[in-house]
């Protein structure tokens, strides 16, 4: 009898450690299961872009910053100034169980004007130009294709870059989630920038692809 009750008793400590796994198992936090992956696309002021990327189902988590320069370090007022070549741009965390590379590619060609070679709506200079930063060669041909694709559903040139990711530096903190921190400015500079306007006259219908509503 004491070996049945000790038996009894261990399978009863098992199940009591299974069911305390599948509680801690369920109560993880749903990244915990994602397959990440990292885009990094240049569409302007990085605020604007960081708001529309926010807003595409997949999307785990948006970082503004400054890639693309030769200048050791990046700061706003140094990249702003001009001349340490870095674009603003932004990094894109994604679950690419929910969305791919590609899907995220034709959203960004429709959320930005990549005709325009001296910067984007109201913001001029090279620090707000267009590009695509690829990290691996995957996404180098991937970028290329859609590209071509987007070019010819708009039936225009389009300038912008395939161009291979260097060291990103994250922007200040005041720069990250600045559309919820101050949506009164940045919808003020978004509508007077003229941004949506010029996407909805060159894309028309397709404007804005894939990306929810704000």
């Amino acid at each position: 009898m004491a070996r049945l009750h000790a038996s009894r008793a261990a399978g009863s400590a098992t199940l009591a450690l299974l069911a305390i796994v599948a509680v801690g198992v369920s109560s993880w936090p749903r990244t915990a299961f994602a397959a990440q992956e990292t885009a990094i696309f240049a569409g302007g002021c990085f605020w604007c872009v960081e708001s529309d990327f926010d807003h595409i189902p997949g999307v785990i988590s948006t970082t503004s910053g400054y890639i693309g320069g030769k200048a050791g370090t990046a700061s706003y007022s140094a990249v702003s100034n001009g001349g340490t070549g870095h674009y603003e741009a932004v990094r894109i965390v994604y679950d690419a169980k929910k969305v791919s590379f590609e899907k995220l590619l034709h959203s960004f060609w429709r959320s930005v004007d990549p005709t325009d070679p001296g910067g984007q709506f109201c913001d001029r200079g090279d620090s707000y130009k267009t590009a695509v930063f690829a990290l691996s060669d995957t996404q180098r041909r991937q970028a290329e294709l859609s590209k071509k694709k987007a070019q010819e559903a708009l039936g225009r040139t389009i300038v912008t870059p395939i161009r291979t990711a260097g060291k990103f530096y994250p922007a200040e903190g005041y720069h990250q989630d600045y559309y919820t921190k101050n949506p009164v400015r940045y919808k003020i500079y978004r509508y007077g920038c003229g941004r949506d306007a010029r996407i909805k006259s060159l894309w028309g219908g397709d404007a804005h692809a894939g990306i929810g509503k704000h």
